[in-house]
């Protein structure tokens, strides 16, 4: 299918209908002791119609005669849902009294209902505003490690993927306004996410499968990063930001700026950001992580047209990073490698609502992404990767019927990805997946009802797979692992690699993936409410897991995918060949269970989750080692025998797994000015035949005193992560640490400028900190004591 034909086709899908609406709905929103509410937004739920009160309380809404759910949102307040039938001639004048809540309640974008985080079935957490700007990092899974349910796989501050409930990589989904980032940051760790937090306007993740809405790839969660790069307003505001931080020498500048005028609005942001290597508490002589510097940049233009009934819009970004590949090595080689990454994306969103009587709304999403990450060292291209994608979703909601609200998702994507180089672990591979959801919820007094179901057809091929003859050589020592010293083999195994032949060949593989999901929220008392999900979900296995063979330098493994087995019995010397067993799909039974209570002073949520993964795809240690594919003959040891330059042997093995655990949030508003927040989760991750799965997140603890004041906000935030022994085969424990941040504003305003100065410290304490999830934990400990000084501003 030509891109450029589907891209068309969907715009004038997307512009092809609209009417005129006649009827008025106004009203008034007030607090529970009638003061004003101003700013609180007013959407007529499963359209794109939606409006804001104005100083005095008030607002207006244009609509058709007919029966209508209202959404009202406001900050700080519990969002509430009212009913008009303008069929019957109820008075569309409202007064609407919203009820105080310590916790934060937010409607998200990451669903087709645009529901909030509290009626939802799926738990979501959502950080934006002054959070977002405190916590922003270099990387996204290091911006969000500080979330219930969330870990970063850290790989020295350069690059980091959110971990959510153990599940990364293939299982967790990065969406930019609900499309796939396109990136290779699913294939290794040391592969940077491609999104920037600074110009983002929050970021949702959806913790357990959002299959349904996103394809098997979201067996494990969502990360959906929100930005206004399609405006939906002319309304003219913008936001920058400039930062300085000690520790690496950071600079940072970013802004973003929305305007428009008739029906035509634009949107323009960008960002530059440059760090030298970070700084750690010295510990044997060493006090930085060496080739952890970074430089990145990038913008986006936006613009969109505004309908009566929605609108139509088209965005380009661009992306460029440099950074350092810290623990790149060569056996007692230590080899400086930078990655170079550029990705150029189009996206086409468009909403659109109708008042016949079958269709309410259609969303339609397209994002085209062309991204390339090199690997240069010592000045020469390495390996390269590439990834060409294309990505079309369109929604069709249906008008309520028999009070049932929902409808029908049609997604398509494909990706052509390619390695070439000396670290091509994984051969040049495409993926289609055609994709047909089903959704649907209803209201049963205090009971809210979800149901839906996903079928998807999942194609994987690849015309040049390498089978190599490889040497192999049993780990001098059996605890030696890339989580112990990142592929630093320094001891002599007296062996080295012989390539001999290679076998390549042809591989399809076809797969039809079923997903199925029942949700209820129960509000049994006025201000609490539970939230059950169940759902079953079927994944297809990634091409690198099914395909790869070869060394991957960056976390220090020689990787061998699910299509070969090791054969290593007989007495014959260890080989491989292709697998006799089947290539099966995962599939994963999950139960969530949510108690909530989000009125008055006094909030909390407590979450307990059960997920079996039967098939479950992992890299299993084998206890041999493998040469790292370079050569080294020019590298004399003084006549002596060449030491072996190899790496640990790991291979993709489907087992099956239970992932279970606990996550609670209490908050209490202590006063007007001052909120407490005591958080925590623990994880427990196991192979039914016994032992643990690698890299699991330990249980950890945090407490969060804020303070805000008319001009001065303030923010603590201490965390114990307890020591980590639940450990798989060859792999090393992690010791306890305790994080203290601090962070302080000060608001002020200049003209029509909203202004902070402000001051964020991070590890006030100088821990010595090791992350049990990143793959080079004994290499890049986390970053010393920083100080941050910033200055941003709004209008």
């Amino acid at each position: 299918m030509n891109k450029f034909t589907l891209l068309a086709s969907a715009f004038a899908l997307a512009t092809s209908s609209t009417q005129v609406l006649a009827e008025q709905i106004t009203g008034l929103i007030t607090n529970e002791e009638g003061k004003i509410i101003s700013g609180a937004t007013v959407k007529v739920m499963g359209t794109n119609i939606v409006t804001s009160t104005d100083n005095t309380g008030r607002f207006n809404l244009t609509v058709e005669l007919g029966k209508y759910e209202l959404h009202v949102v406001a900050s700080a307040y519990v969002h509430k849902n009212i009913q008009v039938d303008l069929a019957k001639n109820q008075n569309p004048e409202l007064t609407v009294q919203l009820d105080k809540s310590a916790l934060e309640i937010i409607d998200v974008s990451a669903t087709p209902f645009h529901s909030s985080n509290i009626e939802s079935a799926l738990p979501i957490t959502v950080l934006h505003g002054e959070s977002l700007r405190m916590r922003q990092a270099n990387t996204l899974g290091d911006t969000l490690n500080k979330e219930v349910g969330v870990h970063s796989s850290f790989h020295g501050g350069v690059a980091s993927t959110p971990i959510i409930r153990g599940l990364d990589g293939p299982r967790v989904l990065i969406t930019q306004n609900g499309l796939d980032a396109g990136d290779a940051s699913r294939v290794g760790p040391d592969h940077a996410v491609s999104t920037e937090t600074s110009t983002s306007e929050r970021i949702e993740v959806l913790r357990g499968p959002a299959t349904l809405f996103y394809g098997s790839g979201a067996i494990g969660g969502v990360v959906n990063i929100v930005n206004e790069s399609i405006p939906k307003s002319t309304e003219t505001s913008g936001e920058w930001l400039t930062e300085y931080n000690s520790n690496n020498e950071q600079t940072l500048a970013s802004g973003s700026f929305t305007s428009g005028t008739g029906n035509i609005a634009v949107h323009a942001d960008g960002f530059y950001r440059d760090s030298e290597n970070y700084q750690i508490p010295e510990k044997d002589g060493v006090d930085e992580v060496a080739n952890s510097a970074a430089e990145s940049s990038g913008f986006t233009l936006g613009t969109s047209y505004l309908l009566d009934n929605g609108f139509v819009g088209l965005s380009y970004q661009n992306l460029e990073q440099e950074y350092g590949i810290p623990g790149h090595s060569h056996g007692d080689e230590d080899i400086e490698v930078s990655a170079d990454l550029t990705q150029n994306r189009f996206q086409l969103l468009s909403e659109l609502s109708f008042d016949n009587n079958v269709i309410k709304s259609l969303n339609t999403k397209i994002g085209y992404t062309d991204y390339r990450h090199t690997e240069v060292e010592l000045g020469l291209v390495g390996t390269t990767f590439d990834n060409e994608s294309i990505e079309a979703r369109v929604e069709l909601l249906h008008q309520d019927f028999l009070d049932w609200r929902g409808g029908l998702s049609l997604h398509y994507k494909q990706s052509d990805f390619t390695a070439v180089g000396e670290e091509a672990f994984t051969p040049p591979s495409e993926t289609n997946s055609l994709g047909l959801a089903w959704i649907e919820e209803r209201h049963f007094g205090d009971f809210l009802v979800q149901l839906g179901a996903r079928i998807e057809r999942t194609e994987v091929t690849a015309a040049k797979v390498r089978l190599p003859e490889l040497e192999l050589v049993k780990s001098a020592h059996d605890d030696h692992g890339a989580d112990d010293d990142a592929g630093h083999d320094s001891h002599d195994h007296g062996a080295h690699e012989t390539q001999g032949y290679t076998r390549n060949f042809n591989v399809e593989h076809v797969f039809t993936p079923i997903s199925l999901s029942a949700g209820l929220v129960w509000d049994f008392i006025d201000g609490y409410n539970v939230g059950l999900s169940l759902s079953h979900s079927e994944r297809a296995p990634s091409a690198a897991e099914l395909l790869s063979f070869g060394p991957h330098i960056g976390t220090g493994s020689y990787e061998v995918g699910a299509l070969f087995a090791l054969h290593d019995d007989h007495g014959e010397a260890a080989h491989f060949g292709l697998t006799d067993h089947d290539i099966v799909m995962e599939t994963a039974n999950n139960i969530d269970l949510s108690l909530r209570k989000f009125k008055g002073d006094f909030g909390f949520i407590f979450n307990v989750f059960y997920n079996q993964i039967d098939d479950y795809y992992y890299e299993q240690a084998t206890g041999f080692s493998a040469g790292d594919g370079h050569d080294h003959s020019g590298h004399g040891h003084g006549g002596e025998v060449e030491e072996a330059h190899t790496l640990p042997l790991y291979t993709f093995t489907a087992q099956d797994v239970s992932l279970y655990g606990f996550e609670a949030q209490l908050v209490w508003q202590v006063t007007d000015e001052f909120t407490w927040r005591v958080q925590g989760d623990v994880l427990r991750a196991r192979l039914d035949e016994g032992g643990e799965l690698p890299r699991t997140p330990p249980a950890r603890i945090a407490t969060e005193l804020s303070y805000q004041g008319e001009s001065i906000s303030a923010d603590l935030f201490v965390s114990h992560y307890f020591e980590q022994t639940h450990t798989a085969e060859l792999e090393t424990s992690t010791d306890s640490y305790v994080m203290v941040d601090a962070n302080v504003n000060y608001h002020f305003s200049l003209g029509q400028h909203d202004l902070a100065v402000y001051l964020k410290a991070i590890n006030l304490t100088d821990e010595y900190a090791q992350v049990h999830t990143s793959f080079l934990k004994d290499l890049t400990p986390l970053a010393g004591r920083s100080v941050a000084l910033g200055l941003r501003g709004s209008f």
